[in-house]
């Protein structure tokens, strides 16, 4: 309308803008990925033989085809997800297979290479199921108790089967083995969120005040206690502290998040400790991994020789700043585990602290991805499912990092990517593929947008 030759115009709601895709900055980051993977490979041949190992096209080519058929599913049917999720998952599962196939060259007689291959391209076809068929995220959470039931049925099957190196986690048949707490911890991670979602209200504000602290109502509470016993229950039953330690820190960052209130964190801390120390007095495999702990260097003063622990840190202290190269390292010397549980300390030996820090940033990266679209994400389950799903990851390489380097005592899991381990790369590549389907979700929404804009 016009006042005294003024126009005036009616405030319009600002126009949401759209992101872009950013696939062709995907593609190109695979492909770097890739290239960086076949390199690794001829560097650890030429180290070895003095020639080019004669699989290295192959192995390129098949690295090259995965990536690129898992790229097209994002392209297809997410194609506003985050463009750096993708190529940190080739990078780190090429970057196993080569430290693979180097301890596989110390080992001729047990070569683990072929077999994590198979391994990777059957997660690389689940992350691609998983991009196709699965349009809303939101789906899951329908399923929550179909997936705890699943969870603990998958937690419970490794102690009708006899211990493998002192802990129950594996399911072994006819050569034939799987880790089934691999696949527990994202079954439970969608529960998790489920639940929480729905009763944070309950979480943060029912029940009575105990100074600082609100406590739920007893209805709400004892499930947390219940996972708080089962966590335990996985720690005795199973002798594995590193799946107990996994399973309640995901579900304390999960309540911390729904609720915002910091005292379950302390609470929740305070019951792992209490759970840790009595069941690390009391059962024996569990203790002898503190003792090696607390003293990594006893074998050898008693004239024993260095144990595994002994011998991660004295690779890693032989790597120095930037390594002795890909294949000119000892930490086979570590022994049976040093394809699996140890294999971060052949990355410390021959890539050293630069390359050692570079693979904790692009574990840092893939968390903090998950973290960004988790914030982004308007609907509960989303957001708390995002974090649960990151926060798996960091826990994961935190237990095994600190494991391996002496700063909490040694657990049993796989380094996620790099270690063998076939349960371990199918279960990553589908954590990947939620947060791709998550982060596709977050980076269409308007608000997100016109705040990456501004």
């Amino acid at each position: 309308m016009t006042n005294a030759g003024t126009t005036v115009t009616a405030d319009l709601p600002t126009p949401a803008v759209r992101l872009p895709r950013c696939r062709g900055i995907e593609l190109t980051l695979i492909v770097v990925a890739v290239l960086l993977s076949v390199y690794g490979y001829c560097a650890v041949g030429l180290a070895k033989n003095g020639t080019v190992p004669p699989g290295a096209a192959g192995y390129g080519a098949g690295l090259g085809v995965l990536a690129l058929l898992a790229h097209v599913a994002v392209r297809l049917r997410a194609p506003y997800a985050d463009p750096l999720l993708l190529p940190i998952g080739v990078l780190l599962n090429g970057l196993g297979l080569v430290l693979i196939y180097r301890l596989d060259l110390e080992t001729p007689g047990d070569r683990a290479a072929p077999t994590q291959l198979v391994w990777s391209t059957l997660g690389v076809t689940l992350f691609i199921v998983v991009v196709l068929a699965l349009r809303d995220h939101r789906v899951l959470q329908r399923y929550a108790y179909v997936c705890v039931a699943a969870a603990l049925v998958l937690l419970t099957l490794p102690v009708l089967f006899p211990a493998v190196n002192g802990a129950r986690i594996w399911i072994r048949i006819a050569g034939f083995s799987i880790q089934p707490g691999e696949f527990a911890k994202v079954l439970l991670a969608v529960f998790f969120a489920a639940y929480l979602a729905a009763n944070r209200n309950a979480l943060a504000y029912a029940g009575r005040r105990v100074r600082r602290l609100q406590l739920p109502t007893g209805r709400v509470l004892g499930p947390i206690v219940a996972i708080w016993l089962i966590s335990v229950g996985v720690l005795v039953l199973e002798r594995d502290l590193g799946t107990s330690l996994l399973f309640f820190g995901l579900f304390v960052t999960l309540l911390y998040v729904a609720t915002g209130r910091t005292g379950w964190i302390a609470v929740g801390l305070l019951l792992a400790a209490l759970g840790a120390v009595a069941v690390g007095q009391l059962e024996p495999h569990v203790h002898s991994r503190v003792l090696d702990w607390l003293h990594p260097f006893a074998s050898i003063d008693a004239g024993e020789g260095p144990n595994q622990l002994a011998q991660s840190l004295f690779a890693f202290a032989a790597g120095g700043m930037l390594g002795t190269g890909l294949g000119r390292g000892h930490s086979i010397l570590i022994g049976f585990a040093a394809k699996s549980d140890f294999i971060l300390a052949t990355a410390g030996e021959e890539l050293g602290l630069a390359g050692l820090s570079a693979i904790f940033i692009l574990y840092g990266l893939l968390v903090e991805r998950g973290y960004r679209a988790g914030l982004a994400l308007r609907d509960p389950f989303g957001r708390l499912l995002a974090v649960g799903l990151a926060s798996i990851v960091a826990l994961q390489v935190f237990v095994i990092a600190g494991g391996v380097t002496g700063l909490i005592p040694l657990t049993g899991m796989a380094m996620p990517f790099l270690a063998q381990g076939g349960s371990s790369v199918v279960t990553n590549w589908a954590i990947v593929a939620l947060l791709i389907r998550l982060s596709d979700s977050a980076r269409r929404h308007p608000d997100y947008a016109i705040e990456v804009a501004a």
